[in-house]
């Protein structure tokens, strides 16, 4: 009898303590999409001024690197523990693409 107490009990603090994790991450999915949100009224307002477009595809570049940062750490869970590899791989790639274009760039410009 007091066996099924105690399992009752940690039963109903496992299902608090994950309701409080779920709560905490739709959270923070929902401000990291406001955040995307307003990246992208950035991005479209820049354009509608009339901007210079060496001004603006900077701009737009680097705010569509934070986007693709956020969606990956909150949308595709990078950030929880069991994606190291996929890190690993992704951040690979992500150097091997910088020192690809880096290389092309500056082939063509010498």
């Amino acid at each position: 009898m007091a066996h099924d107490v105690h399992a009752h009990v940690r039963s109903q603090t496992e299902y608090e303590y994950k309701r409080r994790r779920s709560a905490n991450e739709m959270r923070g999915h929902v401000t990291t999409f406001a955040i995307m949100i307003f990246l992208t009224l950035i991005a479209f307002t820049m354009v509608y001024a009339g901007f210079s477009a060496y001004f603006v595809v900077p701009i737009i570049l680097l705010l569509a690197a934070v986007q693709v940062i956020l969606q990956l750490y909150y949308f595709m869970h990078m950030s929880h523990k069991g994606h190291e590899t996929a890190q690993l791989f992704l951040y690979s790639g992500v150097i091997v693409a910088f020192i690809t274009i880096l290389t092309m760039i500056t082939i063509v410009w010498w």
